[in-house]
């Protein structure tokens, strides 16, 4: 049986977690000043959610897991006061020809295969939307399986696989714009 989480441990668990979590939140947001901001208000939530959670608890507590998905919140929380760009299609005078160049042989896994720049990945991480984003970083950049993003998360597994699915499409055409820009 494992120890329960006290108090007492906050300064090791802040100290063990916060450079991961500043990455995880810095992939996120963008940029390390968020980045900061964020892991800095997870832990507070952190910190008040442990004063206040039961013994019993804090005994089964997969500290990990927990500290990702409250870092998760606060990132998407902070985000969506942040107005993503948005795209037109009006603006594409025929879309079927502007969704042709997209090649299906640059896959997100593809480019990190091939030691693509992370900067690379993140920017089409940025492009995809906020529900899709924190499932698709942890699969592509941080190797996770799905049932470990699914345990994370609280999710079904099936969920998990779908949501990286379309991120991977979505991450897929803007990998391939990059590559024809390039050409």
């Amino acid at each position: 049986m494992t120890a329960a989480v006290s108090i007492g441990d906050f300064e090791r668990i802040v100290l063990e977690y916060q450079a991961k979590l500043r990455a995880f939140a810095q992939r996120m947001a963008g940029n390390r000043e968020d980045a900061e901001e964020i892991v800095q208000d997870a832990f507070v939530r952190a910190y008040r959610a442990l004063e206040r959670m039961p013994e019993s608890l804090r005994q089964d507590l997969r500290l990990k897991g927990w500290l990702y998905t409250i870092t998760l919140n606060v990132a998407r929380n902070r985000l969506r006061k942040k107005q993503p760009a948005v795209v037109s299609f009006d603006t594409v005078e025929d879309p079927a020809t502007f969704f042709s160049q997209y090649v299906e042989r640059d896959t997100p896994e593809s480019a990190l295969d091939e030691r693509a720049s992370v900067e690379v990945v993140e920017a089409a991480l940025r492009r995809i939307p906020e529900h899709l984003r924190s499932t698709a970083r942890l699969k592509f950049l941080e190797g996770r399986t799905h049932r470990e993003i699914a345990s994370s998360f609280r999710q079904p597994i099936g969920t998990v696989k779908s949501h990286v699915r379309r991120a991977a499409i979505i991450m897929r055409r803007h990998l391939a714009e990059q590559h024809s820009d390039a050409a």
